[in-house]
């Protein structure tokens, strides 16, 4: 059973975290804990740019003018392991590989803000089923 407490402390993090207003969900492997598929440092780099390019376009928190946010996730490993950083963006089922810091500008500026996945980096499209 849940705490009232608890379910405050939740309640709260939705807030915070736009939780509910969530358009996109992108997961990145960075900082493995046995890099194989990439670089473990190119991998945080590229994850630090990650969340630095959200806050600086503003896609991190829900604002007046666009009432919905993406969200991001740093995952130890998407089980790929090869041809890495990979890069899955929900609910879109958009796989990239081999992401680096030009390829984070891409696919913010071409797939999130322009709905065209970017084909270059681009390995697999498998959206969640409605």
């Amino acid at each position: 059973m849940t705490s009232e407490f608890t379910q405050n402390k939740l309640a709260k993090s939705v807030v915070k975290l736009g939780l509910n207003t969530i358009q996109r969900h992108i997961f990145i492997c960075a900082d493995a804990t046995k890099p194989e598929c990439c670089d473990k440092a190119a991998s945080i780099e590229v994850w630090d740019y990650l969340k630095r390019r959200l806050r600086e376009l503003k896609l991190d928190q829900p604002t007046i003018k666009r009432p919905s946010c993406i969200f991001r996730t740093k995952a130890n490993c998407l089980r790929v392991c090869h041809s890495g950083p990979i890069l899955v963006v929900y609910p879109d089922g958009v796989w990239y590989h081999s992401v680096t810091i030009e390829a984070i500008d891409r696919i913010l500026t071409e797939h999130i803000l322009g709905n065209q996945p970017v084909q270059d980096y681009l390995f697999l499209t498998h959206p969640l089923a409605k």
